[in-house]
């Protein structure tokens, strides 16, 4: 019976000690996490950050790009500048139009899949002016200095979007702010620079590490209607996997996706599936009392559509959506 005792306490003993050497108490240290263009990365989520890069992106917003396509320039961006009148009012920029911007993950750039995947969608529908922000000299650092930096970048975003206000006269109730990843950490920071005053804030499948007690990660209250759309929340799921905003969606249990066998396919699907919402808004949750209820797919309230392009929309709640497989799902 002693030995058994001895045993247990031995077991629970090792037991706090690994939760105990959790990063974020979630993570392992050394974990992987994908780039722009999905390809998996070492990270050591204890890394000392790179200080002198986050003063330097602190003092100056100018170093993210804004990059503007409309239906008269679907494929050829043009750059808008903090600060430049010039730069907007030479552009194809209608404040008549609604503005969508989009903010890509860890490693990525005004290339990665993200951007012209969104940003197709808007534009093969209807009018719009889609701005890709590029952060990339942030995002190319490590996981912890490019985490540590994105209250900094959306912050100056919104700086840059008060910039297009002024110039422009549209107002914040005409724009929606969409971020993957790091990036919808980052559109959340930009939307609370803004006093929450913008109509929506969509995170796709918001990071996870390093951001589960983080203060400055997405809020509800970082605009008029925030949504956060969930699809790699495992326990060690790339995303956050908890909610975070007004109307939280769990595609499908939001921890695995079909037709995917990886977390990057999971990950990815956020953003794939909000697209396809903007074209077709045809993805319906069903109101869930909380987690288990999500787990077991047993959700029986009422019903409310994922993602989309309306920028009236309001809501608030749990939701499961089970979708395909393969686009539109």
């Amino acid at each position: 019976m002693k030995t058994v005792l001895c045993l247990l306490c031995v077991a629970v003993c090792y037991a706090i000690a690994g939760a105990s050497s959790l990063v974020d108490g979630k993570y392992s240290r050394y974990i992987e996490f994908p780039d722009g263009d999905g390809v998996m990365q070492a990270v050591d989520l204890l890394e000392p950050v790179d200080t002198e890069l986050l003063r330097e992106v602190e003092r100056n917003p100018a170093n993210n790009n804004y990059l503007l396509y409309t239906r008269r320039n679907r494929r050829s961006s043009q750059r808008l500048i903090i600060n430049n009148v010039n730069s907007i009012r030479n552009s194809n920029f209608n404040a008549n139009h609604q503005t969508v911007v989009i903010a890509h993950g860890w490693l990525g750039n005004q290339n990665t899949n993200i951007n012209p995947t969104i940003r197709d969608a808007y534009l093969n529908k209807g009018e719009a002016n889609v701005i890709v922000l590029d952060w990339r000299r942030l995002a190319v650092s490590t996981y912890p200095t490019a985490a540590a930096g994105v209250p900094a970048v959306g912050r100056g975003l919104g700086q840059f979007l008060e910039f297009l206000h002024s110039v422009t006269g549209q107002p914040f109730n005409r724009m929606h702010l969409a971020g993957f990843s790091l990036g919808a950490h980052l559109v959340g920071n930009a939307g609370r620079q803004l006093g929450g005053r913008v109509a929506r804030v969509t995170g796709l499948d918001p990071a996870g590490p390093l951001w589960n007690r983080n203060s400055e990660r997405l809020r509800p209250t970082d605009g008029v209607y925030v949504e956060a759309i969930h699809t790699d929340g495992g326990t060690t799921g790339l995303g956050i996997g908890t909610a975070i905003a007004n109307a939280d969606f769990f595609p499908n249990g939001g921890n695995s996706q079909p037709g995917c066998y990886n977390s990057i396919c999971n990950h990815n699907r956020a953003y794939e599936l909000f697209a396809s919402t903007v074209t077709r808004n045809h993805l319906v949750g069903r109101q869930c009392s909380n987690t288990a209820q999500i787990s077991a797919n047993s959700c029986r309230g009422s019903s409310f559509h994922m993602g989309n392009d309306d920028l009236n929309k309001t809501g608030s709640g749990l939701f499961r959506v089970n979708t395909g497989r393969r686009y539109p799902f």
